[in-house]
């Protein structure tokens, strides 16, 4: 009988003891995978805030030190926090405006295209980016890592992903600061403009190697245009991206009372062609001379309140101090 009763907590025992080892596998195997959200790397749930982002949730550090940015880099600098790390753009460097802001911070390889290993001897404690999306999990078990795709909905407006980057950063006051003075801008554009504002349409036309588009309202100058007030034409004022593919015979569709021309590293030989046909020459703002080049990088490929700046200089220059 007693056999019996040493049998039994000696099986009761060893049953114990395989359940504890297998739990302490799925554990490694949780941290190996990086399925969880939040990796071994990460700071201690007391310190850290749960963040809502496209991929899931994430606990971030309340005050990150060692921050590596794999996009909007200028948004993150303007909320007054100096990264370790960031992408840059083809060739290796930083955006051309950012000289001083950029000197102590270190590439980490392309934008969509990180380099792991120099993420990892950076040692960073977060890691914040709008994509590559197909990463995430590498990058989680690097560090805390939120992503705000900008195809998501709830951050397709570039003022939401702007306002993601700084809740995630803890910056949201300073986030608050920037936006208003942006506002500011905006009524004093409004105020010069008058009367034109609402009588004014703004034409968006890209000419690329092999194709030619007009912007519609969901690019990122598009959606500038509409917190203005600014009107777009007949053939532009639809909620979405873009009409592409545009022939020789669709340039009645780029009339504008101002046209916008967005180049940028695009073959000049494809806006030549239009350009120079007589049905260009027929346009009324062409007639005007109110045709304005300005660059694909800020109209269209912009994300942050520095492009945004950037893009209401082009509208100052370009709608009231060169307005013919």
């Amino acid at each position: 009988m007693k056999r019996n009763t040493l049998n039994r907590q000696i099986r009761s025992l060893l049953s114990l003891l395989v359940i504890l080892w297998i739990a302490a596998c799925q554990g490694s195997i949780l941290d190996l995978s990086g399925s969880s959200s939040i990796p071994k790397q990460s700071t201690p749930a007391t310190d850290c805030r749960l963040i809502k982002h496209t991929m899931g949730e994430t606990c971030v550090p309340v005050n990150p030190q060692r921050v590596v940015v794999l996009t909007a880099l200028d948004s993150v600098l303007a909320l007054g926090i100096q990264p370790v790390g960031a992408a840059t753009l083809d060739g290796g460097k930083f955006r051309s405006f950012l000289p001083d802001q950029t000197r102590s911070i270190e590439s980490v390889g392309l934008i969509g295209q990180p380099s792991l290993e120099k993420i990892v001897r950076l040692k960073p404690d977060l890691i914040l980016a709008t994509y590559p999306r197909e990463l995430y999990d590498q990058l989680s078990r690097i560090a805390p890592t939120v992503i705000f795709w900008d195809e998501d909905a709830a951050y397709l407006h570039w003022q939401d992903g702007f306002k993601a980057y700084a809740n995630t950063l803890g910056k949201t006051q300073e986030a608050d600061r920037i936006l208003n003075q942006y506002q500011q801008r905006i009524s004093e554009f409004r105020l010069q403009m008058g009367d034109r504002l609402s009588k004014t349409q703004v034409s968006l036309v890209n000419f690329f190697a092999a194709d030619v588009r007009l912007y519609l309202k969901q690019v990122f100058g598009g959606q500038i245009l509409e917190e203005i007030g600014l009107p777009r034409p007949p053939s532009q004022d639809k909620n979405e991206w873009s009409i592409e593919n545009l022939s020789i015979e669709a340039i009645p569709q780029m009339a504008g009372d101002a046209i916008f021309l967005i180049l940028g590293g695009h073959e000049p030989s494809k806006l030549k062609q239009f350009t120079s046909h007589p049905l260009w020459s027929q346009l009324e703002a062409v007639q005007a001379g109110r045709v304005y080049e300005v660059s694909n990088e800020i109209w269209i490929a912009g994300a942050t309140p520095v492009d945004a700046n950037l893009l209401l200089d082009d509208l100052f220059r370009s709608l009231i101090e060169n307005w013919k």
